[in-house]
Parts: structure tokens; C-alpha cells; sequence
């Protein structure tokens, strides 16, 4: 019998672990199953960050209000079954085994080479059709115009957070071609809710005949779970689809849905060892970090245990994240593309030393203690250090 060991060795195998944009493989196999994702009500959420921080807020308040909602989510911190969830429940083991080598199996019959974002997509879509939930909050992967999600007809309203560089490779290498690529989820006559004012997006609703709002990005987040500057942006545009997409949820039921928000490892703190976790891995999420971090923290002695894939722009980070006086060790994680530690420290512009076991760190010293630059590298330092999430 498949286990789900095995399904997470085949989708890091060489065969699917790669990126492959374009559309024409997921909806040949979603017409295999019988396109699941036309019998589903989605948000569909877009941007460079804070993408999913809205998702986690939706998910959160329509769980709330009573909604059977479904949560596609990426990447995953320690186990691919936070990709898809229910209600905050995530979708077991053994299914995920199960629907994993059913639609490969299918793929495989029909020549349909899938890579693991388009496997997981399938089978997000195809389980939360079977399982007849009401709302799918639905959260790209890369771009938008060809993200493997972006197999809708329609939707309830397609939501872009801020862009900023990130993925140039693949999807531009100026802020107009990256607005272009995540604003290609853009429905005709479906609402679109956004942060910022870019000239393509009111070409694009235009054309579809979608009505464009576009959110101030100040809000109270006194009463939400998750901290940080940064979620002032991702509330607003939360609350403003909420608030225009379901008018019928009461004030209480939000209130309780932004209470309750769970969404590990942004800006996420630890208080017995005086620890944040934060995903930020491109400049603009360092950014974010850093304002949270001097307004929140302004006065505390800073360490920060980093590492970050080698295709991101490191020397920006670097030059973004660190004061004066703070302690800085990199670390380089089990990821084929994580960046060399000599690469780090000659572009890092303060002195920094080498992460090489649990026991160079003393937690409780008075220091605030900062983990970032890469999702991937969490899960191993979480271990390394018997970090309780």
C-alpha cells in the first residue's frame, strides 16, 4: 500500500520537483476528473507577500461565520498536508497518499507530465469538490497568469497583494511586468481587491468588466492574531472582501475569526526563547520584517539565525536586515539550492559566523532572537533547536 512517505518521495522526486509554467497540463488532467474546480466558489489570492496572511484572515473569518472552507496554501513549513485544509483541518495522511497516486496514476496513463505544483493543485481542487465545501480560498503559487490555480471560470473576487520583485526569471524584470503576470487571475464581471493603484490593473478589469477596489492600506489590527507592521496591508484588503463579498457575517463573527487566525512562522513569536519566526525571503519581505522589527522592538539587542535559497537577492536582504552591534549567523540548509555560507558572509556588511549546532546559541540571554530568509530552512532549525510551534 502507498504510504504518504511515499507520495512526498515521488513529489520531490527530479521528475516532478521542478517549475513549468503554463496551463495546459492541469487542465488536461482536472478534464480527466471531471473539472472539480467548476463546482467550487473561490477567492483567488495573488501577490508577492503577504498573499498568504489574506488567505489564513479569510479562511479564518469564514470558518467563523459558519462556512465550510477550503484552504490551499503554499509553501508548507514542515508537512505537505498544511497545503490543503478544511476548517483548519488538514487533510489526512493517508488521503493525501491516496489522491496523490490516483491523479498521478491518471497523468501517467495519458502522458501527462505534471510537476508537484500542478499534482497538488489537482488534488486540492478534486478533494475539496468531493468534500462540498462552500468556499476555497485559493492562493497562487508563482505569478498568476500561468500559476497552475488559475484553471477558474470565475470567482467570488481575485484579490492581488503588493508586488515587488521576486521570481524575475520567471515573471519579469521590472514592477509592471510582475503586476501584469499576478493580475492575469483577473475573471470577467468578478470583483478584483488590491493594495495598489497600477495602471494594469484598471486596464485589465477593464477589459473583463470587473470591478476594481482599491483598499487604503491602513486598519486597527489590535484585534488580530498575527503580528507585524505588515498585516495592516492583508487586513484591510481581508476586511474589504469580507465586508463587500459576505455583508450577511456579523461584526462578532469576524472579531472571533481575527482572534483566532493561525499562520505559523510570520512574525511569529516564541516566548520561551524570546525567538520570532518569519518567513520573509525577498527584499521587500526584509523590509516588512525590519519595520516590525524596529517598531515593535525598537530598543532590544538583536540575533539572527539566517539562510536563504542562492536565486534570491541576498545581498539586498543582507544590506536591508542587520544594525550595528547585532549577532548574525548564517545557516545552510538541506535544500539543493541553498546559499553557500562563504557567498553570505562577503556580502553581509557586519561580522558574521557560521550555524554549525544547537549549541552556539543561548536562547535566554536577553536577546531577541530572529529566524528568517527562508520557509525551507525553518522546519530544520525548529528541530535543531526543539522549537514548540
Amino acid at each position: 500500500m502507498k504510504t504518504y512517505s511515499d507520495a512526498v518521495n515521488l513529489l520531490t522526486s527530479s521528475a516532478k520537483f521542478r517549475i513549468s509554467l503554463g496551463l495546459e497540463r492541469i487542465f488536461a488532467i482536472l478534464e480527466i476528473l471531471g473539472n472539480p474546480q467548476d463546482r467550487l466558489n473561490c477567492i483567488h489570492v495573488a501577490g508577492t507577500n503577504g498573499k498568504g496572511s489574506v488567505c489564513a484572515i479569510l479562511a479564518s473569518i469564514l470558518s467563523y461565520a459558519g462556512k465550510k472552507v477550503g484552504l490551499y496554501a503554499s509553501p508548507h513549513i514542515f508537512k505537505y498536508t498544511e497545503r490543503i485544509q478544511i476548517n483548519g483541518i488538514k487533510i489526512s495522511e493517508q488521503d493525501f497518499a491516496q489522491y496523490i497516486f490516483e491523479i498521478t496514476k491518471l497523468a501517467d496513463d495519458n502522458e501527462i507530465d505534471l510537476t508537484e505544483f500542478e499534482i497538488l493543485t489537482a488534488v486540492m481542487f478534486k478533494y475539496f469538490a468531493d468534500n462540498n465545501v462552500d468556499v476555497v480560498v485559493l492562493e497562487t503559487g508563482l505569478g498568476g497568469r500561468f500559476d497552475a490555480t488559475n484553471v477558474i471560470k470565475k470567482n467570488i473576487c481575485s484579490v492581488i497583494t503588493h508586488v515587488d520583485y521576486d521570481h524575475t526569471e520567471r515573471l519579469g524584470d521590472t514592477l509592471d511586468k510582475i503586476a501584469f503576470e499576478k493580475a492575469g487571475i483577473i475573471k470577467p464581471n468578478c470583483p478584483c481587491f488590491v493594495i495598489e493603484g497600477k495602471e494594469v490593473y484598471y486596464d485589465m478589469t477593464m477589459k473583463a468588466g470587473a470591478p476594481l477596489e482599491i483598499i487604503a492600506p491602513f486598519c486597527d489590527t489590535s484585534s488580530l492574531a498575527l503580528k507585524g507592521s505588515y498585516q495592516q496591508e492583508n487586513l484591510a484588503l481581508a476586511l474589504a472582501v469580507i465586508n463587500q463579498c459576505f455583508p450577511e457575517i456579523s461584526k462578532e463573527q469576524i472579531e472571533n475569526g481575527l482572534k483566532n487566525v493561525k499562520h505559523s512562522c510570520r512574525f511569529q513569536y516564541i516566548k520561551d526563547k524570546n525567538l520570532i519566526i518569519d518567513g520573509a525571503h525577498n527584499p521587500n519581505g526584509i523590509v516588512s520584517l525590519k519595520d516590525s522589527l524596529d517598531n515593535i522592538y525598537p530598543y532590544e539587542k538583536r540575533r539572527f539565525i539566517f539562510g536563504c535559497l542562492k536565486n534570491k537577492d541576498y545581498k539586498k536582504m543582507l544590506s536591508i536586515l542587520f544594525n550595528e552591534g547585532d549577532e548574525v549567523y548564517f545557516y545552510h540548509f538541506q535544500h539543493k539550492n541553498s546559499a553557500e555560507i562563504d557567498q553570505l558572509k562577503i556580502n553581509c556588511p557586519i561580522k558574521s559566523k557560521e550555524l554549525k549546532n544547537a549549541e552556539q546559541i543561548n536562547f535566554l540571554d536577553g536577546k531577541l532572537n530572529i529566524i528568517c530568509g527562508s520557509f525551507y530552512m525553518i522546519a530544520e532549525l525548529v528541530e535543531l533547536f526543539n522549537i514548540k510551534i
